[in-house]
């Protein structure tokens, strides 16, 4: 398979699993950084989970893919974003 090739197939819903310290405007913020990316997202496409002692959160984002570049570019921007510790 080439390097360029996607096992993806675009447009296509696509999870994006992003975990940092529980903070009040942490999902806000990261629905923010979202929609820089996939303007038509929602924050019913987010799903929350705090960790079992409450330190941090996890949330899984389901963005419209659009192709390779733009999920790129969110990762980049997710993992670069202060308040995020884990972007997979």
């Amino acid at each position: 398979m080439e390097p360029t090739e996607s096992l993806i197939e675009y447009p296509s819903d696509f999870p994006i699993k992003v975990m940092g310290a529980t903070h009040d405007d942490f999902a806000a913020t990261i629905v923010d950084v979202v929609l820089e990316f996939d303007p038509t997202f929602h924050i019913g496409r987010m799903e929350v989970r705090p960790s079992p002692k409450g330190n941090y959160t996890g949330l899984t984002v389901t963005v419209r893919a659009t192709s390779r570049a733009q999920l790129d570019d969110l990762y980049r921007a997710l993992s670069a974003h202060p308040m995020v510790k884990i972007v997979m």
